[in-house]
């Protein structure tokens, strides 16, 4: 199924398997991809609002913002910036959606590689557990840089992976246990997140980092 916006005013349109939306439409909310005009990722991200929640808003949200690796991606700059998707907030007021906007950019952080990272991070918040950094790489008392942990606590020195499904392949295993070792090896404590954990508003995950949290010294309200 494919939506569509036309103009305020536009002719009618009516193909097969196209939603059509008539709504305000800026010129800079329009861009060009291999000659074919779409909106633009914040003005898309805006139009989400009207049919999803406000944590897949989030996610989708983490995912435009998020700086990508160049060797991986081809790029190295986000679609867009977090004062982008205010932009188009302010813009459209009384758009469909635009409370769970509201509420999502609140919610959105730049950092967040993939959409169960984003969900693994508003489930520990909303657990009464401090707010996470995301992919920040661990720095050794001598000043060495190590990896990046999906999630972390630098001040209790825990790191958080969320393992997907590539994590159960062989080469990946062998690399997992080397990424162990060297958490060990700096003496942090790794937490290690599977989809099984995510189940039930994400409970188990939640209770994987308090009970790290709390064995490193960590205590609510604090």
């Amino acid at each position: 199924m494919y939506h569509v916006i036309r103009p305020e005013g536009a002719a009618h349109l009516n193909r097969p398997h196209v939603i059509v939306h008539r709504m305000k439409l800026y010129d800079d909310e329009i861009t060009l991809l291999d000659g074919i005009p779409l909106t633009t990722p914040e003005r898309t991200w805006l139009d989400l609002a009207e049919m999803l929640t406000v944590d897949e808003l989030v996610v989708a949200g983490d995912s435009c913002v998020r700086v990508p690796r160049l060797e991986f991606e081809g790029r190295d700059m986000p679609l867009c910036s977090l004062a982008d998707l205010q932009r188009m907030i302010d813009r459209h007021r009384g758009k469909r959606g635009i409370r769970r906007a509201r509420e999502a950019i609140r919610l959105i952080r730049v950092g967040s590689d993939s959409p169960q990272e984003s969900m693994l991070r508003l489930a520990i918040v909303r657990g009464g557990l401090p707010e996470p950094e995301l992919n920040v790489p661990i720095v050794d008392d001598a000043g060495t840089r190590h990896h990046e942990p999906d999630l972390s606590y630098r001040k209790y020195r825990i790191g958080i992976e969320y393992e997907g499904e590539q994590h159960g392949e062989e080469g990946q295993i062998v690399r997992d246990i080397a990424r162990s070792e060297r958490y060990t090896a700096l003496g942090w404590t790794e937490v290690r997140i599977s989809n099984r954990h995510m189940h039930n508003d994400a409970k188990a995950a939640v209770a994987k980092v308090r009970a790290a949290l709390v064995q490193a010294g960590w205590r609510p309200g604090r």
